[in-house]
C-alpha cells in the first residue's frame, strides 16, 4: 500500500498534523517526518513529544549523494519512483514531508 505523504511549508501545520495523530492513536512506527536537516527535523520533532519519527536519522548507509538516500528511503516506505523524485524537489526547496504508512488516516491530512 502507498503510503500518505504531505508536504509542509509551515512547521506549525505540520507539528498540528503530528499531534494529532498521537492524539488519534497512530503508532509513532507508522510516522516519518523528512527533511533536508536532520536538525530541522529534530526541532521540529522535539515539539511534538514523539521520538522515533525523525526518518533523517535513520541511516540506510551506502549513499554519496542526500538525493540518492531520501530517494531510497522513500521507496523503503513504497513511494512510487516518480513520486519520490517530485517530493525530493520539495526537500531541496525546504519544505519537510509527512509520511504516514497507517491507511486509516487516508483523507484525513
Amino acid at each position: 500500500m502507498n503510503p500518505v505523504v504531505k508536504v509542509y511549508t509551515n512547521e506549525k501545520d505540520l507539528e498540528a498534523d503530528l499531534n494529532t495523530l498521537k492524539d488519534t492513536g497512530i503508532s509513532q512506527k507508522d510516522i516519518y517526518v523528512l527533511s533536508s536537516s536532520e536538525e530541522h527535523t529534530e526541532e521540529i520533532v522535539s515539539q511534538t513529544e514523539l521520538e522515533n519519527v525523525n526518518y533523517n536519522r535513520q541511516d540506510i548507509g551506502g549513499y554519496t549523494y542526500k538525493e540518492d538516500e531520501f530517494l531510497r528511503k522513500l521507496e523503503i516506505l513504497n513511494v512510487k519512483k516518480e513520486e519520490a523524485e517530485k517530493y525530493i524537489k520539495e526537500i531541496e526547496q525546504g519544505n519537510v514531508l509527512l509520511i504516514v504508512t497507517d491507511q486509516r488516516i487516508k483523507g484525513a491530512l
